[in-house]
């Protein structure tokens, strides 16, 4: 079996190699015009740092903005406890979703360097539109971010 690989002067056909995810090399898949990997890259230490200062912290005035799978998301970071207590307010006032809010209940594992970020008040950015208008809650697998940098990104009609 053979990928094709898209460069912007050329074609090239290179072999596909199928092998287990966790064993150091990966499955290579066409997917359109990119190739991608089952593997997941190391995360980055400098935003693991930033994670763990949110969490020690407990602040929530750090700005950040990340490209992962694709979606650019814009931002502030907040504790996993306190990330978690706003999403189970929010689905305890919700008719229909109440019964979720236990889950978010529990108290978060406080086992080692973090592994997610937490982000309140942010958008995923789409053209010139940042959804929702009004931030949402959102939880990124911090191995899954490919580019990030300080700061959220707003708009404006000037």
């Amino acid at each position: 079996m053979a990928c094709d690989l898209f460069f912007p002067t050329a074609r090239v056909t290179v072999p596909c190699v199928n092998i287990s995810p966790g064993t150091g090399t990966a499955r290579a898949a066409r997917r359109g015009r990119c190739v991608q990997s089952d593997l997941m890259p190391k995360p980055d230490e400098l935003i693991v740092d930033i994670a763990a200062r949110v969490e020690s912290g407990q602040s929530t005035q750090m700005s950040l903005t990340v490209v992962t799978g694709g979606a650019v998301i814009t931002g502030r970071l907040a504790p996993e406890a306190v990330w978690r207590q706003r999403v189970s307010e929010v689905l305890t006032d919700s008719a229909h979703l109440g019964e979720f809010s236990a889950v978010f209940d529990t108290p978060p594992k406080q086992d080692g360097r973090p592994t997610h970020l937490h982000f309140h008040v942010a958008r995923i950015l789409q053209g010139t539109v940042g959804i929702p208008e009004t931030g949402g809650m959102y939880r990124v697998a911090i191995e899954d971010v490919g580019a990030w940098t300080v700061g959220d990104f707003s708009y404006s009609d000037h």
